[in-house]
């Protein structure tokens, strides 16, 4: 389904953020894409769902070469694709946690003593776990899913494979 080749991607005439990608996602597969915030991992995202090209390497979405496909053909391609965003957004400009810790910040609370509080009561409403339960069933149907988080709990519950971007490399831990 998606291949990446010695993928490479950097912005502008500046140090390359993603080095070297050599990767597979297979249909049918269930997957944790993870690491440090700044690691690459939106960037990654990105290159998957066509919005952006590597500066280098091959990427093959459904056995077509992206580099050779016409914007229509990867508006086909796209339609054959969900993302679902890791921050739904409640004021247009915060995320769900920027949202719920806003009067937190507004006092003057640092982040690192509202940050775990906050994520709790995410998990407490399940937002999360409904849509992890969600993908788990999509999985079950025959589709491919890559989750995007920084939850070592929520990986550790599953039996699934973790792709891990650390300092611009990516790490396939099956």
């Amino acid at each position: 389904m998606v291949r990446f080749e010695h993928v490479g991607l950097r912005y502008g005439l500046g140090p390359e953020v993603l080095r070297d990608l050599t990767f597979r996602i297979d249909s049918r597969s269930f997957q944790f894409l993870t690491g440090p915030s700044g690691a690459g991992k939106t960037s990654l995202l990105r290159l998957l769902f066509l919005s952006l090209r590597p500066t280098r390497g091959l990427i093959t979405l459904f056995g077509h070469d992206i580099a050779t496909l016409s914007k229509d053909a990867m508006a086909t391609l796209r339609r054959r694709m969900g993302i679902v965003f890791q921050d739904f957004r409640l004021l247009d400009h915060l995320t769900t946690f920027e949202n719920v810790a806003l009067p937190l910040r507004v006092l003057g609370h640092p982040e690192d003593s509202y940050r775990h509080e906050v994520v709790e009561l995410l998990r407490w409403v399940g937002l999360g776990e409904r849509l992890l339960r969600l993908f788990v069933e999509l999985n079950k149907s025959g589709t491919a899913v890559v989750i995007a988080t920084h939850d070592i709990a929520l990986m550790d519950q599953f039996d699934a494979r973790r792709l891990v971007l650390h300092q611009g490399r990516l790490y396939v831990y099956e």
